[in-house]
């Protein structure tokens, strides 16, 4: 299904507004006696052909435990689901156009074949089957990203729209904690996304991060076929996480192991997370690894925060009440008060993977962090300013992160030993 993407910032609002929507966020709450089916099919329809951040709110809405009413849930999940894989694609002869104007040669040098029917399209860009020239990297089969010709107009038109950059926020737990600072936080993460070169060098560095683990695969960089616009790694297969969810009990539980040491190690030891946990871009393949797929959306933790970071986790897998208390609140730079005995309680609940291990990740459980997530800014809202502060700017992708992730493993419904996991790479 080819469908152009709207760039006007007028022409996104009213496709918006034809939602009924004044920010966004409401296109995840269904009514009706169909338990919300025909709200969800239409929102997939709309935020599907706006691509951009409207997507980008209908993919979270699909897989994000809490987000959607209970009420709703199944039918927002079955009709968004598609937004993680397959978002309406756009037209093979414009895609061909950004490929050859970005990589300086026709298709047919570039490539020894190349498919104009896309393997997938989502919110930036859609991804194409090609295999390279035998003289390149020895003609492998690769997956050539290519973003919608007119997403970068649209994103733009998307990040001029506070009430939609608010809208998203809201769903991550920003309302009343610093809203200025956390809006240029996602302007800057959305923004870098459409950097299909930063993208790369975030690829390179992920893999140099994880080199060696035999569980854990990123594909190569074809640099000879890359550019701003345009990203070609070598093509893998495998698995769904839809597909993996009838594997083995044992099977399931090496899933989650490595799940949580690519994201945490990526954390603690990198220094770095990739903010977008959404189920399709992870592969689970026959020999047991996982290959990990996009890396537009990374956030850097700051040198400052990272001795900080890692005592909090130390002080989770010793289960030490009071030093993570502690950890806390230098974490967030918290100030004492009501604000700070809530923030400790809620980050206590984020951690009890760890404090609980063994543990086995609920869609209840996941589901609970984002309600209290919402329950803490709600409260915020009523406290005297001395006691409020702002939440580093870095902690709203962690939310992001963190409710998305935690939504993927319940799915895996399979307790997990998470506190021995971490602690063999932990850093002391």
């Amino acid at each position: 299904m080819e469908k152009k993407v709207p760039g006007g910032r007028l022409g996104r609002m009213a496709r918006l507004a034809a939602l009924g929507l004044k920010t966004g966020a409401g296109a995840i709450l269904g009514r009706g006696d169909d338990g919300g089916k025909a709200a969800a099919d239409r929102a997939a329809d709309v935020l599907g052909t706006m691509r951009g951040l409207a997507a980008k709110f209908g993919q979270m809405a699909s897989y994000v435990d809490g987000i959607v009413p209970e009420g709703q849930r199944d039918a927002f999940e079955a009709s968004l689901k598609m937004l993680r894989s397959q978002a309406p694609r756009s037209n093979p002869a414009q895609i061909r156009s950004v490929i050859e104007s970005e990589l300086g040669a026709p298709i047919d040098r570039l490539f020894a074949s190349f498919e104009d029917e896309p393997i997938a399209s989502a919110s930036i860009g859609q991804v194409h089957r090609a295999r390279l020239p035998e003289d390149v990297m020895g003609g492998i089969e690769v997956a050539v990203k290519v973003q919608h010709p007119g997403i970068r107009k649209a994103v733009d038109s998307d990040l001029a729209n506070a009430g939609i950059l608010e809208g998203m926020g809201a769903m991550l737990g920003a309302r009343r904690f610093d809203t200025k600072t956390h809006l240029e936080v996602m302007r800057t993460r959305f923004r870098e996304e459409l950097d299909y070169a930063l993208e790369a060098e975030r690829l390179v560095a992920f893999t140099a991060l994880h080199e060696g683990d035999p569980t854990i695969r990123i594909p190569r960089f074809v640099a000879e076929r890359s550019s701003a616009s345009v990203l070609t790694t070598e093509l893998v297969h495998g698995r769904s996480l839809e597909e993996v969810l009838g594997d083995s009990e044992d099977a399931r539980r090496a899933w989650a192991e490595t799940l949580w040491r690519f994201v945490f190690k990526g954390n603690l030891v990198g220094g770095m997370f990739n903010a977008d946990p959404h189920p399709g871009n992870y592969l689970f393949q026959d020999d047991g690894r996982i290959a990990f797929l996009d890396y537009g959306c990374v956030q850097v933790i700051p040198h400052a925060k990272r001795p900080h970071a890692h005592a909090l986790h130390r002080a989770a897998v010793a289960r030490d009440e009071r030093d993570f208390e502690t950890c806390v609140s230098l974490l967030i730079d918290a100030r004492p008060g009501e604000l700070e005995r809530l923030a400790r309680a809620y980050s206590r609940l984020c951690f009890e993977p760890l404090f609980g291990s063994p543990y086995k990740i609920t869609r209840g459980y996941a589901a609970s962090l984002v309600d209290e997530m919402k329950s803490m800014a709600m409260t915020a809202r009523k406290l005297p300013e001395a006691e409020v502060f702002a939440m580093p700017g870095e902690m709203l992708f962690m939310n992001r992160l963190q409710f998305g992730f935690y939504s993927v493993l319940a799915r895996l419904d399979v307790e997990v030993d998470y506190a021995a996991v971490e602690d063999r790479f932990l850093p002391p």
